[in-house]
């Protein structure tokens, strides 16, 4: 039996409780915690990406550190 995965591309959102820092931030986004090296945590699933320089879609809210996450019921 043959399982099906998705293709990850870098521009694809996940919920994640674990993201990495992008190149040129030092601090997390809002609601994950710097672990003082090269990721941010957060007790929490969000779906995030990153916004490579431009600004968030419709549907989603800029949370800083180059990154932003999906509204959920049209708000945070």
């Amino acid at each position: 039996m043959l399982l099906a995965l998705p293709l990850l591309t870098p521009g694809l959102a996940l919920a994640q409780q674990r993201i990495p820092k992008l190149p040129g931030y030092d601090q997390c986004p809002l609601g994950y915690v710097n672990d003082l090296k090269q990721h941010c945590n957060s007790p929490i699933f969000y779906q995030v990406k990153p916004t490579y320089g431009k600004p968030c879609a419709s549907g989603w809210m800029n949370i800083g550190a180059g990154y932003c996450k999906k509204k959920t019921l049209g708000i945070f």
